[in-house]
């Protein structure tokens, strides 16, 4: 193997599974058509800017197209248990078996749910709908709640969900310490690692806008300093990757894969991908 980090075998199987966050735009579907396999997982977000609507339009089409799709259910943008029991009767109808089930991103929760623990705890209440529910980990810390309050977070929402989806992160060294230290508060939840894919800086900055201010702002203020190390030149995941493919040596740390955030880049991401996967293999 040498120092060629990038044809380690253990990269090549976490990009094999690994899965694309996307944005729903007008344009993403068809570059996801063009570009990605529907033997990619694709994620897609809810933006109060767009509307929950967006985020289950795009994924129920993208079911119909092949993908294994997972949209994410915004508790806050959810009026209550009726229409999350609508919003299920849509999804299965579309055989989707997999959510992401984040508090969100809204101001003014639409109804009864103001935490991603009360829709979990609808959803379970619903028969369990789906085979796979993720909740979002903060091995970087959450900005505005302590990190104890986020681990007692995952203690709590354990009996609803089945895997932890980290948000961005640059610091292999400090996952494998935040990982350690859930571990040992007893949560068990396999993690998926988000990483950002090789974006370009213009196209990225030209998403913020697409999103919306607010929207922006918001990302922003979550991901403190994520935005400006993306578009900082010449950055790349691929070094990060590699101290995240040696976390996957230690079984009890439970890194099961990883969550691509495209951002809508979706063509360079996946040809990045191919090319670790080419590697691997080679």
């Amino acid at each position: 193997m040498g120092n060629d980090r990038s044809s380690d075998p253990r990269v090549g199987r976490l990009l094999a599974d690994a899965r694309y966050e996307v944005l729903p735009t007008a344009k993403v579907a068809d570059q996801l058509l063009d570009h990605v396999p529907t033997s990619v997982t694709v994620t897609v977000t809810a933006s109060p800017a767009k509307g929950l609507e967006a985020t289950l339009d795009l994924a129920t089409h993208l079911a119909s197209a092949g993908y294994d799709v997972v949209p994410h259910l915004a508790a806050r943008m959810v009026s209550g248990r009726a229409e999350l029991a609508d919003i299920v009767a849509r999804l299965t109808e579309y055989r989707v078996t997999k959510v992401f089930v984040p508090a969100g991103d809204a101001e003014h929760p639409a109804g009864s749910y103001t935490q991603a623990l009360d829709l979990l705890r609808d959803l379970t209440e619903l028969g369990r709908p789906f085979s796979h529910v993720g909740v979002a980990a903060y091995p970087e810390s959450h900005p505005f709640i302590p990190d104890d309050v986020t681990v007692q977070a995952m203690w709590d929402k354990r009996q609803h969900a089945t895997h932890l989806v980290s948000n961005l992160t640059f610091d292999a060294d400090g996952l494998g310490r935040w990982l350690r230290r859930v571990r040992e508060r007893g949560i068990t939840l396999p993690l998926l690692v988000g990483v950002p894919g090789p974006v370009e800086r213009t196209k990225l900055l030209g998403m913020a806008t697409r999103i919306g201010v607010g929207d922006s702002i918001r990302f922003l203020r979550k991901q403190r300093n994520v935005f400006a190390r993306i578009a900082a030149p010449g950055f790349s995941p691929d070094r990060f990757l590699a101290r995240v493919a040696d976390l996957t040596d230690d079984p009890g740390l439970g890194v099961e894969g990883l969550h691509v955030y495209t951002f809508n880049q979706v063509a360079k991401v996946e040809a990045w991908r191919r090319e670790h996967l080419a590697r691997a293999a080679g």
